[in-house]
């Protein structure tokens, strides 16, 4: 690995909001929880629609996997349309397209109206296959594409100087912006709006009743509200029924200083899979900065995460010999369900006031400002021609094989339990590693830094008792069942885990 390489994304930590207390007891009509895309766009509409809103969040404003992402805005779904129309049929394809194209229309919205400073363009979208490929999927792409309603076109190639695509797809008013300075600009509109964000608060507990719904933070203290909406990336009130359908995926980002100028402003993906994407974002010193994702695996079912980071570069290079310098390199979690649409709408678990949104897909941005969308026309009571296509209650029914598969994976992962620990003692681990260590019936998730100073927390996930891998490049815990994420000393970085790892002497939370 590049030891000159930023380990984190590129955007800038956006400006957290002035400091607030929350008391013992509260109230609102809505308490959001998670101060990503999909709650900070749920709670700016809310407070539109005339609500009382307060957010919640154990980190900063974009602290999360929206902090993480490239930021492409499409309506040009990862999964594809030919997918989506086998799956849910042509109707839902349709409205799929439209709730994609609609968000990439809201943010523009939003943007202009509260004259928020994030980069936001419009630009075209490329779709191209490998080279020696088939052109059989871009034919069929195509055509499901205009049934569902999308404006596209073929065109011979992208329009990349030195970099031959070969036939590709043309999706036009696609889009990009900076996402933590467009949270930046959501917050303040909020705060004008009334509403409150409270961040460092972690949400412990969620109850719904009949008579109102019942948030309990880890330091003891009550939100009431009549609604909550859960918008944690993949849901923390819920033990086990959405994990079920859908499974969380690490994908790979690097951030390469081209000149400015030579390369076209575009997005552009390949029909790999996993599959690559490209966009650009602005730099300093007559650079831009060239942003190539890719090399997604199973959070926590992989151990070659650096070379993982050298295959985007090499790819990168071999396409755009111009570029130069690496300057940053990071990773988001991906929740990918089984059908490629997220779960956006009432918990499944029959608690008429809460709502969850989850299951990005690929598409963190827009399926979090449908979510916003969806949410607040649900939680005020109006219709909504989008509630059946993220109907969180949806079955699998035309997925049950992969339903099979994936939670045939999960449970494969339970087989850790009995295995030795990967090395024999705590002394083996080297500085700068990581590495499970068997204690007796004990597994030990040790940990040693640059300087030797060791951590030793349980290897078990407090969410359902897998045990967890360290993660070389990021130093962190990852586990391989649900994807909860832990930093070096066991701090819950991530969900569905609501709590850290344990010490060796504590039970899981």
């Amino acid at each position: 690995m590049r030891v000159d390489v930023q380990l984190n994304s590129l955007w800038v930590d956006p400006e957290a909001p002035p400091a607030e207390t929350l008391p013992s007891r509260s109230s609102a009509d809505v308490c959001v929880i998670g101060a990503g895309i999909a709650g900070l766009s749920a709670a700016y509409h809310l407070s539109r629609a005339g609500r009382k809103v307060v957010v919640l969040d154990d980190g900063p404003i974009a602290g999360g996997n929206t902090g993480r992402t490239t930021a492409h805005l499409a309506s040009a779904i990862d999964d594809r349309f030919v997918e989506i129309e086998r799956i849910h049929g042509e109707a839902i394809s349709r409205l799929a397209a439209q709730s994609h194209a609609t968000a990439i229309d809201a943010i523009e919205e939003v943007v202009k109206r509260e004259g928020i400073e994030c980069a936001f363009e419009r630009l075209d979208g490329y779709l191209f296959m490998p080279p020696d490929q088939s052109t059989d999927l871009l034919e069929r792409e195509e055509a499901a594409a205009r049934r569902a309603g999308l404006e596209v076109e073929r065109v011979a190639r992208a329009p990349l100087d030195g970099f031959e695509t070969g036939p590709c797809l043309r999706f036009h008013r696609q889009g990009q912006f900076d996402p933590t300075r467009y949270l930046t600009g959501l917050s303040r509109a909020i705060q004008r709006a009334g509403g409150r964000i409270l961040t460092g608060v972690r949400a412990s507990h969620i109850e719904g009743t009949t008579a109102g719904a019942f948030v309990h933070t880890r330091d003891e203290k009550l939100v009431e509200a009549s609604a909550v909406v859960v918008a944690t990336n993949t849901p923390v009130n819920d033990r086990f029924v959405l994990h079920t359908k859908q499974a969380p995926y690490l994908t790979y980002a690097v951030a390469l200083e081209v000149p400015a100028g030579t390369v076209r402003r575009a997005l552009y993906w390949d029909t790999l899979d996993p599959y690559h994407y490209v966009r650009l974002a602005a730099g300093s010193g007559g650079h831009e900065h060239l942003i190539v994702g890719g090399e997604d695996h199973k959070t926590g079912q992989a151990s070659d995460h650096a070379e993982r980071f050298d295959r985007l570069v090499t790819w990168a290079r071999e396409r755009f010999p111009i570029s130069g310098r690496v300057c940053h390199q990071w990773t988001g979690q991906v929740m990918e369900t089984l059908d490629g649409l997220a779960f956006i709408g009432r918990n499944p678990a029959d608690e008429s006031n809460i709502f969850v949104a989850t299951g990005d897909s690929g598409m963190g941005m827009t399926h979090g400002t449908i979510a916003g969308l969806l949410l607040t026309d649900l939680t005020v009571g109006r219709p909504n021609a989008w509630t059946e296509v993220y109907d969180p209650r949806r079955r699998p029914v035309h997925t049950l094989k992969d339903f099979l598969s994936e939670n045939l994976n999960a449970a494969a992962q339970y087989g850790a339990w009995v295995t030795p620990g990967e090395v024999s003692a705590e002394a083996d681990v080297p500085a700068g590693g990581g590495a499970v260590v068997r204690h007796g019936l004990k597994k030990l998730a040790v940990s040693r830094d640059e300087a030797g100073t060791v951590c030793v927390r349980s290897a078990v996930c407090p969410h359902l008792g897998g045990i967890v891998s360290w993660n070389s490049a990021e130093k962190t815990w990852d586990c391989p069942l649900h994807g909860s994420r832990f930093d070096r000393c066991g701090k819950m970085i991530n969900g569905p885990s609501n709590g850290d790892l344990a010490t060796p002497e504590e039970k899981a939370e």
